[in-house]
């Protein structure tokens, strides 16, 4: 395949960021992710309690944003990769972050989240703002499905190899720190000064992501792009990405099992408040601090697994992960307390970080660079079609079909939330059983593909230690 390493990284020792380009799109992502999650957590106060206060359609008001961050994903992702695939990465990452700073920018001015001298009153009628702040969510998640996939064919460019668990390691760090402190710094910024602070923040988390891109040494192009200049058309290539994508086993096994396991985790994402409150009998207070333990324990996760995951086997980790986390959800699912439940939590939030830091660094390995982008301009839509599906599903088994379900069998009763997190835990066990079986041998090649590598390597160094004549 044709994975690049970054120039010289196998000759010293890796930094605690890997080398300077990923430090620098680590950094970037770093701060860009808190204000997105700040921008998110933004949107849904001002319209909840102030644009859409005291009206009916408040709640379809909300859910209108979620669902411009969706359509994107269906209608742009996955066509982007091929674009994706034919650019300059770091090219194109520059316009998606540009682009991004400019229409939050836009946005800011036409919202009324600032005083317009040339508007009446200063401000947009407020349906006219709900439009801007709809058609800007659309906007900047259409940049995403760009931005996302070019950042990961370039995390396989300048990454090398074997360090790639940990460079996921670090993105999930940053992603859970950031759904931590997202949240808890946009509620009080809001009251304090209203959007516009926190609109600002984003856009100017973009450009500082677009400025430590513009930083970053590779040329962020793939090397099909120099060896074949000619290239077909579009639907050609795109039609070529599908095959690639369904002929290679890694990938379709990662694909499915992927479905499957969000298929029992969203259980958990979706009706952890009822079990939280019914089941464990707590208060909603606790609730905050069953996502916080959560959290913490895929932090925790974030940093140490990734110093396992090659000496494991990235197949095996990622596997063995799931298994774990099946079995922990369906114990959980069983418990009535407070603490143990928190603990259970925080061991599920660990192993999950697994997930990220096994599953991505697999892809790469499976997809030469020219492909990536197709290749996961179909991973991400298929998951998040996934997430849609299981969370409207799970949804309704907890509305309609078993709003009323009770049964006892061996001595212990069973409720609706309590069964269907149940049968949660056993669908993620088995999508490790799916994961066990597809990627049999992966782990056993990639040491042997490193062995060869590593004989080369040192046959190399011999020849120019070797005297002259």
């Amino acid at each position: 395949m044709d994975t690049i390493t970054a120039p010289g990284a196998s000759a010293k020792k890796p930094g605690l960021l890997i080398n300077r380009d990923f430090a620098l799109l680590f950094s970037g992502q770093a701060v860009s992710i808190i204000g997105d999650m700040l921008f998110n957590t933004t949107l849904t106060i001002w319209i909840a309690t102030v644009l859409a206060k005291g009206q009916s359609w408040a709640p379809l008001a909300v859910s209108a944003v979620l669902l411009g961050a969706s359509v994107p994903v269906f209608l742009v992702g996955p066509f982007a990769g091929v674009f994706i695939d034919r650019a300059n990465r770091r090219r194109m990452m520059l316009w998606m972050d540009g682009l991004r700073t400019i229409v939050i920018a836009l946005m800011i001015l036409f919202t009324g989240a600032m005083a317009l001298p040339f508007l009446p009153g200063g401000r947009l009628p407020v349906g006219w703002t709900l439009g801007v702040i709809y058609v800007t969510v659309f906007v900047i998640n259409a940049a995403e499905q760009f931005f996302r996939p070019a950042s990961m064919a370039m995390i396989q460019m300048i990454v090398p190899e074997e360090q790639q668990a940990k460079a996921m390691g670090l993105s999930q760090v940053s992603l859970s720190l950031a759904v931590v402190i997202g949240p808890a710094v946009a509620a009080p910024l809001f009251v304090t000064f209203g959007p516009q602070w926190a609109l600002l923040a984003n856009a100017l988390s973009f450009a500082t992501s677009y400025l430590t891109i513009l930083l970053i040494r590779s040329s962020g192009s793939p090397v099909a792009q120099a060896a074949n200049p000619q290239r077909a058309g579009f639907l050609s290539e795109f039609w070529e990405g599908v095959r690639f994508y369904f002929s290679n086993r890694v990938l379709v096994t990662l694909t499915i099992a992927v479905i499957v396991a969000v298929l029992g985790a969203s259980a958990l994402n979706t009706l952890d408040i009822f079990f939280t409150t019914r089941n464990l009998g707590a208060s909603t207070t606790v609730y905050g601090f069953v996502g916080a333990v959560y959290g913490l324990g895929s932090i925790i996760g974030s940093v140490a697994l990734p110093a396992f995951a090659e000496r494991i086997g990235l197949a095996r980790l990622l596997w063995s992960s799931l298994a774990l986390m099946g079995v922990l959800v369906m114990i959980l699912s069983r418990l009535t307390s407070v603490g143990p439940a928190l603990s259970f939590m925080l061991a599920i939030g660990f192993f999950n970080a697994a997930l990220n830091i096994a599953a991505s660094p697999l892809m790469m390995r499976a997809t030469p660079s020219h492909m990536m982008g197709r290749a996961m301009s179909i991973f991400q839509p298929a998951m998040n079609l996934s997430i849609l599906v299981s969370t409207a599903l799970i949804g309704y088994l907890a509305s309609v079909t078993l709003r009323d379900f009770h049964a006892t069998f061996a001595g212990a009763h069973f409720g609706a939330v309590d069964t269907i997190w149940l049968v949660g835990g056993a669908i993620i066990a088995l999508s490790a059983i799916i994961v066990a079986i597809g990627l049999w041998g992966v782990d056993r090649r990639a040491r042997e593909t490193r062995a060869i590598a590593s004989a080369q390597h040192a046959q190399v160094e011999r020849e120019l230690a070797a005297p002259l004549g």
